[in-house]
């Protein structure tokens, strides 16, 4: 795929809606309402957001004498962006670095979290082991992702980023 495909996460609303659609399908509409924004908006991105592989259509259901797309994120989609150019992961690592800010300025502060920033060395093993953990984290909170609102349920923030730096003289 193009790089220029990688630059649709480049805008904050569609890391919104790519979260919001992981636990849920929904319509434009659907989305708009639940992320505070404008239907037209909400429904540009989606589109943005589909011609590049990120959602598809889950359904069509009829509403009011018409018809509504409603369209899913499978976190996977992703992985067919990203070819591992130090640029796409530039823009990559941008839009989820801007996407915390955002949300951290609406966690919870009377509520358990786990915030580590650091950089290491360590065991290439103890790397390796730590890496597939973090990946079946990842995996398990995507699968585990309901509707928003859902009863029962808590909203939560997640954001992983584990990569190895060059082993260049950094002082």
């Amino acid at each position: 795929m193009p790089h220029d495909h990688l630059r649709v996460l480049a805008h904050p609303l569609r890391m919104r809606i790519l979260s919001l659609l992981t636990g849920t399908a929904m319509s434009a509409a659907e989305a708009a309402r639940e992320l505070g924004e404008t239907q037209a908006n909400t429904s540009y991105h989606i589109r943005r957001l589909h011609d590049a592989g990120l959602l598809e259509v889950a359904e069509e259901v009829h509403i009011r004498g018409g018809r509504a797309k409603r369209y899913r994120h499978h976190p996977d989609s992703g992985r067919r962006l990203t070819s591992r150019k130090p640029g796409e992961e530039q823009l990559l690592t941008k839009a989820i670095a801007t996407e915390l800010l955002r949300r951290a300025a609406e966690r919870a502060a009377d509520r358990p979290a786990s915030l580590t920033d650091a950089e290491l060395w360590v065991d290439p093993q103890l790397w390796a082991r730590m890496l597939k953990r973090a990946t079946a984290l990842s995996e398990e909170l995507h699968a585990a992702a309901q509707p928003p609102r859902t009863p029962g349920t808590v909203r939560v923030s997640a954001s992983v980023a584990l990569f190895e730096l060059s082993a260049g003289d950094h002082r």
